[in-house]
């Protein structure tokens, strides 16, 4: 009897212990909207291998994207509550603070050389944009080249907007950019886009290829217009304070991971490029290509109005102008 007590004993420690184990290893969740196949989900899901692999038994990543844990906005809140450790904001960085408006700014970012460059020169002045709210950036991923759909006609020019229900980010820059264009920009979450469209709430929208692919809005639209009206960034965000408190060594290694990702979301976003557009033309929908040069003459007016309303705008474009070619 005493031999079966001892059994039982030595079987209820071992539980314990693994039980103190399990319960010490950190689960740091990632968050994100970005659909299955998309370049966020792509993104996310090699950070996190790589993370994990670091990690060993000291932490996991856990990744949570198609909005489970919420929309864009939800998400940060969550970051500052410390209920999720990472999100990857795009546009609605603009919204947390206006520095973040100047890739809000049309045609400015040129391709991913000017963005690593921009990143290189500029990284101090957007780390402490985000630092200011609360926020702090592990590093830079992409949401990319944004094109406009819609079921009205195909967009060559400007003119062509007018009068045209289009979903944005819930960003005021771009409400005012299409708004200059003509158009009647509806502000919306990523996640209600496929049902506004397929019940005609709005006529079209403007995302990266691999966004209007995942979500499948060639099923529910007609034209495609190759506009690149704007390069969007995407952010590895955490919460300053509460990223803060984890060990320095999980620190260091999730923010190594972050940077070093970077090239494998470029060169992924690269070959996405080609061939999602591809597979849209197959896939029935119209395509055409813009009238770029007439969107950046349309575009003047937005550039200066960040540069009188924004405090350091018309230099925060200079700077970001000045890496175009790499001077």
């Amino acid at each position: 009897m005493k031999s079966i007590i001892k059994v039982l004993a030595f079987s209820t420690a071992l539980a314990a212990m693994a039980s103190a184990a399990h319960a010490e290893k950190l689960i740091l969740k990632f968050g994100h909207v970005g659909k299955p196949g998309s370049l966020f989900a792509a993104s996310v899901d090699e950070f996190a291998k790589r993370a994990n692999a670091a990690l060993g038994d000291k932490a996991e990543v856990q990744v949570f994207g198609s909005s489970q844990l919420g929309k864009d906005k939800e998400l940060l809140q969550k970051l500052k509550l410390g209920q999720i450790t990472f999100s990857l904001p795009s546009s609605v960085m603009s919204s947390v603070s206006d520095t973040f408006g100047v890739f809000e700014m049309p045609y400015i970012i040129k391709d991913r050389d000017h963005m690593k460059r921009v990143q290189a020169s500029m990284g101090d002045t957007f780390q402490a944009a985000a630092k200011a709210k609360g926020y702090r950036i592990l590093s830079y991923y992409e949401n990319g080249f944004r094109h406009i759909t819609n079921n009205t006609k195909p967009i060559d020019k400007p003119g062509d907007l007018a009068g045209i229900k289009l979903r944005t980010p819930k960003g005021a820059w771009r409400v005012k950019m299409f708004k200059l264009y003509g158009a009647n920009p509806t502000p919306m979450a990523f996640s209600d886009v496929f049902t506004a469209l397929k019940t005609g709430v709005i006529d079209g929208q403007e995302n990266p290829y691999a966004q209007i692919w995942s979500a499948k809005f060639q099923e529910v639209q007609k034209y495609l217009s190759i506009t690149g009206h704007v390069y969007t960034p995407a952010y590895v965000l955490v919460s300053d304070t509460h990223f803060g408190k984890l060990p320095e060594d999980v620190q260091k290694t999730l923010m190594d991971v972050a940077a070093d990702t970077q090239g494998f979301v470029y060169d992924t976003a690269a070959g996405l490029e080609t061939e999602l557009l591809e597979n849209l033309k197959k896939g029935g929908i119209t395509v055409n290509t813009a009238d770029k040069a007439a969107f950046i003459e349309a575009s003047k007016p937005i550039y200066d109005e960040f540069s009188s309303s924004v405090e350091g705008g018309k230099e925060l474009i200079e700077k970001v102008q000045a890496e175009a070619s790499g001077s």
